[in-house]
């Protein structure tokens, strides 16, 4: 997967990343993920219900996320059902994990432990 892309610069890696990037990037995304971890699958009516915003606009954050690959639906008619993709969730993680790899080279503190994070 470490192809260059057609304008020769960017990775497909890189690409992607900032594609799953660009999909987490709001707090309604978040907080549907989030719903959808704490369950197998759920219906858009139900998220609706849940989540304070209107269902034209929770539609508009399911396609991106679902255009993400971070997500998939399934249509039972009248409804569709989503859940987390977790195959593309997983690579997710990796490929943002992997944005900043430490480099010792240069003095950078390489934090293992969250608690080790200086609260302001």
């Amino acid at each position: 997967m470490s192809n260059t892309s057609k304008s020769g610069y960017f990775t497909s890696e890189q690409e992607q990343t900032a594609r799953f990037a660009k999909a987490l990037g709001h707090p309604v995304r978040i907080a549907i993920l989030q719903l959808l971890n704490n369950q197998t699958c759920c219906y858009h009516g139900d998220m609706a219900e849940e989540l304070p915003i209107a269902k034209s606009t929770l539609s508009q954050h399911l396609n991106e996320l679902k255009d993400a690959g971070l997500i998939q639906g399934s249509i039972t008619s009248p409804t569709v059902r989503y859940c987390i993709n977790r195959q593309n969730w997983n690579l997710a993680i990796s490929l943002l994990n992997g944005i900043l790899i430490p480099n010792r080279d240069h003095n950078v503190a390489l934090v293992t432990n969250p608690e080790q994070l200086i609260k302001p």
